[in-house]
């Protein structure tokens, strides 16, 4: 699926995302705490408003309801930061549970054209499980929520494969990315070296293709017309 070339006003709002991806993934690096906390606070926004950039007004359900996923996945960015320890940790889940069931909101129209129904599904439903199994010896109280986001988010990755290719790597991503941080936290064998980064890294790319998916999609709809109401 392809994408047109951006408008000249989303060429800015690129180049100061990606410029703002950089500097925080080298700030992960150099554990330049203060340079990752105010970069992570631009992340997202500047991520939605390149999606809104890049595809038309009045804007359709899918555009509309991944806006949504990425406001939620600011607040399970930012609202942490306000409170200590697993409270901490819960509102990060909570958060990003309802990112999930955002984005699983917008893909669900396109659940016909996802892995669903194909046997590529049962790699995402073993991956899901082995995480389970990895963090409940050390979840405790947490592995309730844990195991709901957890679905949730192998819920989203399945769908994310009916915008395509490109989307469906994304879910893929996030869902790497939400694996190691429940196995930071709940896996003490877990110490991969700097993992901040690699946390980051997958976590921005996902959204980034999630992103992408969401507008190839919304566009390529909006020059079919007879498709077009299902994403609106």
């Amino acid at each position: 699926m392809k994408l047109d070339v951006p408008p000249r006003g989303a060429v800015l709002v690129i180049a100061v995302f990606a410029l703002l991806v950089v500097v925080h993934l080298a700030a992960q690096l150099a554990d330049a705490d203060r340079l990752v906390d105010v970069t992570q606070w631009f992340l997202m926004p500047v991520l939605a408003a390149i999606l809104v950039a890049v595809t038309s007004s009045p804007h359709s359900r899918l555009v509309r309801t991944a806006l949504v996923a990425l406001a939620f996945s600011w607040l399970g960015d930012t609202a942490p930061d306000a409170f200590d320890g697993d409270t901490a940790f819960l509102v990060m889940i909570g958060f990003f549970l309802l990112a999930q069931l955002a984005y699983v909101a917008a893909f669900l129209p396109y659940r016909d054209r996802s892995v669903l129904r194909r046997p590529a599904v049962a790699g995402y439903v073993l991956a899901v499980a082995l995480l389970v199994a990895a963090c409940a010896p050390g979840a405790g109280a947490l592995l309730v929520p844990a195991l709901v986001y957890g679905l949730c988010l192998g819920t989203m990755a399945v769908l994310s494969t009916g915008l395509g290719v490109i989307a469906g790597v994304g879910g893929a991503l996030f869902l790497a990315s939400d694996a190691m941080i429940a196995l930071g936290a709940f896996a003490d064998w877990f110490t991969p070296p700097v993992e901040g980064f690699w946390v980051m890294l997958t976590y921005i790319a996902g959204q980034a293709l999630l992103a992408y998916g969401v507008a190839a999609t919304d566009r390529a709809a909006t020059a079919t017309p007879d498709v077009s109401s299902v994403a609106r």
